[in-house]
């Protein structure tokens, strides 16, 4: 069944009201009619099943009928990653969204060649995202901040896996092994790598785990993917059975 990301409260009552852009999807795209059900989220709420009460071409409205699915909420896992080309960012923030990162917080590094981003279209790409993969919450898009900066606001109980490609570093899992969950985050660096001022920073955090990736030199996307597919494997979501 498909499922929509919407803002509103979810409670059996009246019916709400779509953007022009969901009513789009659902009747243009999807070709939903009068009476066809669908599902709802807002990552407060739970799942809700609901029907297509009225479809029109700028708005349809949405009758709530009851809950499918309680509220839940996935592993307290940010995904700090440096501003890329657009496309590879794109492809970070829906993966990044797929393997049930909670927060991603874009860094301008002194390699980073953009200092922009759309951050509206990256939060587009989180939430549709999230309803092709049945999770019940959408990963928050922080607007860039240089990494200095973000640095030295660092929360001390919040362990950075810091992949390190630069230096000597153990393998991902090794470094993992035996380590708490919790709040934790993943640090992905920019196609030309950390300045060595960086790299000293980033090391210097109390709660830095240097971790490498492999012996390959992997993109920023496809280390973004490894990263947060190894963390999981290792203190996440990924041990829990269900999906495809």
């Amino acid at each position: 069944m498909i499922r929509l990301y919407v803002t509103h409260g979810l409670m059996s009552g009246p019916p709400l009201v779509t953007s022009p852009e969901q009513a789009h999807y659902l009747t243009h795209v999807m070709r939903l009619k009068d009476g066809d059900e669908l599902l709802l989220f807002n990552g407060r709420d739970g799942e809700w099943r609901a029907r297509i009460a009225a479809a029109g071409k700028r708005a349809c409205h949405l009758q709530v009928l009851a809950r499918t699915r309680d509220q839940t909420i996935g592993p307290d896992l940010d995904l700090v990653v440096a501003l890329v080309k657009r496309s590879r960012l794109e492809t970070i923030v829906e993966k990044a969204a797929e393997l049930g990162a909670r927060r991603v917080r874009l860094a301008i590094t002194e390699r980073t060649n953009a200092e922009r981003t759309n951050v509206a279209r990256l939060a587009a790409i989180a939430a549709e995202a999230a309803e092709q993969t049945g999770r019940l919450d959408v990963p928050q898009i922080d607007a860039p901040q240089k990494l200095d900066r973000l640095l030295a606001d660092w929360p001390a109980d919040r362990p950075l896996m810091f992949c390190d490609e630069a230096g000597e570093a153990p393998p991902a899992l090794g470094a993992l092994a035996g380590r708490a969950g919790g709040a934790w985050a993943v640090l992905i660096g920019p196609e030309g790598g950390f300045s060595g001022k960086e790299r000293a920073a980033i090391r210097a955090l109390p709660g830095a785990v240097p971790v490498s990736l492999g012996p390959r030199i992997l993109r920023a996307d496809t280390a973004a993917i490894a990263a947060l597919t190894l963390w999981q494997a290792a203190l996440g979501d990924l041990r829990a059975s269900g999906g495809a």
